[in-house]
């Protein structure tokens, strides 16, 4: 099997994140839409473990103020020590889930987030860049 060419080289861990949005689609796909979020979850971390792609799953993410931890992210996943992968359903994203995911990638110090709609038409997503200088 023939690798396939990117089209694009200004995308950040392209290869990384082209497999988990063929593996988001194949989830939609196979289980269609109308679950719990917490049931596409596992259908993902299933598919993550037979791809054999390293992650964590709800993974604590501490923040800081001064020095003192003022509260505590969890991620839905957090895949090779790369992209923060966020799992929800329904059929538009909400504001403040794309805010959440770009905390994340604050608290995190990571570029790429991914938040995955599971909708009725099929899966939606949207990538979340955090860039050094936004810091």
């Amino acid at each position: 099997m023939t690798q396939p060419v990117l089209k694009r080289n200004d995308l950040i861990h392209p290869e990384l994140s082209y497999k988990l949005i063929g593996i988001l689609f194949d989830v939609s796909n196979e289980l269609g839409h109308g679950y719990q979020e917490k049931y596409y979850q596992k259908a993902v971390a299933a598919v993550l473990k037979e791809a054999k792609i390293n992650y964590t799953e709800q993974m604590p993410v501490q923040i800081n103020y001064r020095g003192k931890k003022i509260g505590i992210y969890f991620l839905d996943f957090l895949v090779e020590n790369k992209i923060v992968l966020e799992i929800k359903r329904g059929e538009h994203f909400s504001k403040t889930n794309l805010k959440q995911v770009y905390g994340y990638l604050k608290a995190t110090g990571l570029q790429l987030g991914i938040v995955a709609n599971f909708t009725a038409k099929g899966l939606k997503f949207k990538r979340i860049v955090h860039a050094a200088q936004d810091s």
